[in-house]
């Protein structure tokens, strides 16, 4: 675990308590439980369909949910998100399409949100944006529009808007899916930036080689239900479940290498100790073999 999560009080930031959300007669979530302490990093994987979007948009205060509790940096959501403004400057979105204003520049996306719903002063809100864009190494780039932009560049945007509003926890839903591979490296890096300044955060990815290096837990999703909850260590190394495993087998080819190499050293084992006892029968048999007339 990071030195940051080590650091995390008694007190958690992020609590999620038997969360049950439908689409029609449809279970999308059934008795989700997640805690997070401050600076920890949760990864939520799965595969397609399992509810992974879901739970994070629940805990964006942007889904209803039919029970259960979700409470971040202490302030209570409503399960019907009523009051979903008690979240504005507690948390940050990033999302898989960006969702930039096309019609905004990039330093009119930054600071729409501080001056709108913090009520930061324009001039406040350009000096923060800037420190931002610098952060996410755009700083050339704030009078330009999104569609001037790479992929990559416009979800560094998106990261440094979320940024903005000074949030305690950060989200982000897939946010590397609609990018070409070699714009991928562009969002990892910022966001493990982040995380080694103590970024309490919560990530919905496929990218497994990411989360196995970043971070402190893994949370197993299918079919709206937790399969596996463990530390990054135990779920990626040593994980209980054989749908977990067989997750890990398709979706990180390194962990299957990991696996088979640790199935072929078990056999060698289970050999071995074969051989051991036939070889101490072997020895049994001729020593009463000897001993008979």
């Amino acid at each position: 675990m990071s030195p940051a999560a080590r650091q995390a009080t008694d007190a958690p930031v992020v609590t999620v308590r038997d969360v049950n959300k439908k689409f029609g007669t449809f279970d999308a979530l059934s008795d989700i439980n997640v805690e997070l302490g401050k600076g920890e990093k949760l990864v939520i994987c799965g595969p397609s369909g399992s509810g992974k979007s879901t739970l994070i948009r629940c805990i964006a205060g942007l889904e209803k949910r039919v029970s259960g509790e979700i409470s971040i940096a202490g302030r209570r959501l409503d399960s019907d998100c009523a009051n979903a403004s008690v979240l504005a400057g507690v948390i940050g979105m990033v999302f898989q399409q960006f969702n930039l204003f096309p019609h905004l520049t990039v330093l009119e996306n930054l600071t729409l949100a501080p001056r709108k719903v913090l009520k930061t002063s324009k001039t406040e809100a350009d000096a923060l944006a800037r420190k931002m864009l610098e952060r996410v190494h755009l700083s050339a780039h704030g009078g330009k529009y999104p569609g001037q932009l790479s992929g990559g560049q416009q979800q560094r945007v998106a990261i440094a808007r979320a940024l903005c509003m000074k949030p305690q926890v950060l989200l982000f839903d897939e946010p590397t899916s609609a990018l070409d591979p070699e714009m991928v490296h562009e969002v990892l890096d910022v966001m493990a930036s982040l995380a080694s300044e103590g970024m309490t955060m919560i990530v919905v990815t496929h990218e497994m080689s990411f989360a196995r290096s970043f971070a402190d837990r893994v949370l197993f999703l299918e079919s709206g239900k937790i399969v596996e909850a463990a530390s990054a260590a135990t779920f990626f190394n040593a994980p209980s479940h054989e749908r977990s495993k067989a997750f890990l087998r398709k979706s990180f080819p390194g962990w299957f290498i990991n696996d088979r190499h640790r199935f072929q050293r078990e056999f060698r084992a289970a050999g071995e100790r074969a051989s051991g006892r036939l070889r101490q029968h072997g020895l049994r048999l001729s020593e009463a073999m000897a001993r008979s007339p």
